[in-house]
């Protein structure tokens, strides 16, 4: 059952080896302790909630299918991230692909982006300040449009998700190098396509897009 698992604090390992010998409430407990981080990751580099759902499910599928393959002294979590940072990699490309095919000069798919968190020292901020956030929203959406699936998954996981280029590098399937620089290129053309935010106009705007180029929010869903 899944409730005598939780409550006698079973771990990871220990649901891995009740699903392997048939307990399927046992995987249901690392569907509910993972899916939350998976479809953040999945939301942040997909751009809506959608595609990140279909994401996390795929994940555990696959994850359920080659659970025999994975290795008790590993970490399920991080193994189950990577499956899930792969099918977010391949469904950026499939959708980039199909949109290159079938979009038209001027019509756009709006996508549902990752709202940057504004915070302002007083309580109650004015109404040009809350402007200010709005602007930065939007240019912040439009920035991240406008990086490739590479650049845009590269990103997410190195400043968003606080993920290592050795495993930036395996996702992308690229050599470390070249994580590194496709890492470096996102965020020098966020940087550009935000500059006016950067440039010294309050303490508030500054750490307003630090959020976006700082570590992974730990607890933003």
């Amino acid at each position: 059952m899944v409730e005598s698992l939780e409550s006698t604090g079973g771990t990871d390992a220990v649901a891995v080896e009740r699903t392997l010998a048939g307990d399927s409430d046992a995987f249901r407990v690392l569907v509910e302790r993972h899916s939350r981080s998976l479809f953040r990751m999945a939301y942040r580099m997909t751009g809506n909630a959608h595609d990140a759902e279909e994401v996390v499910q795929e994940s555990f599928l696959r994850a359920y299918q080659k659970l025999r393959q994975f290795e008790s002294r590993a970490n399920f979590g991080t193994w189950v991230y990577r499956i899930a940072t792969n099918c977010a990699w391949d469904r950026m490309r499939k959708r980039r692909s199909e949109e290159s095919h079938r979009e038209s000069p001027g019509a756009k798919t709006e996508m549902n982006e990752p709202e940057i968190a504004v915070e302002y020292p007083d309580g109650r901020p004015a109404p040009d300040r809350l402007a200010a956030s709005a602007e930065l929203r939007e240019r912040m959406q439009q920035a991240l449009r406008a990086l490739s699936p590479a650049e845009r998954a590269a990103f997410v996981m190195r400043h968003w998700e606080g993920r290592g280029i050795e495993e930036i590098a395996k996702t992308l399937q690229v050599r470390s190098g070249a994580a590194k620089n496709t890492v470096f290129r996102a965020v020098e053309k966020l940087r550009q396509s935000l500059a006016p935010f950067v440039q010294p106009r309050g303490a508030a705007r500054s750490r307003s897009v630090g959020v976006a180029f700082g570590a992974a929010p730990g607890t933003e869903s």
